[in-house]
């Protein structure tokens, strides 16, 4: 059986690099109510700047569009963050999960968003489908205080 959420946070944001930030604090102020580390709090925040930034790069382009946050917390400690967009999508997830691989030219990006999000969570999950957008599901498991 699931368990519920005991509280969720929905958002929805312009893809803008402004909001990037938005996005970060808004995340860390929710889940700064189930009293997490400095170490996980640093992590969720790192974690949603990098989905988000991704969302902001790479899904629209030059044409407006939305992220979509949805944040959850659980009685036993988990934390989930989806971070949705409807852009372009991406053609092969597992490609663009491997670290170093980027579509940049430019030489900009380092083509490591998937790879620091898998670093600082426990889960990570990424759907996506081309002109249809993406989905990245991240978990955390906060530490319980004694």
């Amino acid at each position: 059986m699931k368990k519920r959420p005991v509280n969720e946070m929905k958002l929805t944001l312009p893809a803008l690099p402004e909001n990037e930030a938005v996005a970060r604090g808004c995340v860390s102020q929710f889940v700064s109510r189930a009293d997490p580390t400095v170490t996980e709090l640093a992590d969720i925040r790192c974690a949603v700047s990098e989905a988000v930034t991704n969302s902001v790069v790479h899904a629209y382009g030059n044409t407006p569009g939305l992220i979509y946050i949805n944040a959850r917390l659980y009685e036993d400690g988990r934390l989930t963050v989806q971070i949705t967009d409807r852009g372009c999508g991406i053609p092969d997830v597992a490609l663009a999960m491997t670290p170093l691989y980027t579509t940049d030219s430019g030489g900009e990006r380092s083509g490591m968003g998937f790879a620091i999000m898998q670093s600082f969570t426990d889960g990570l999950k990424v759907s996506s489908r081309v002109g249809g957008g993406t989905r990245v599901f991240m978990e955390k498991y906060l530490k319980r205080q004694p």
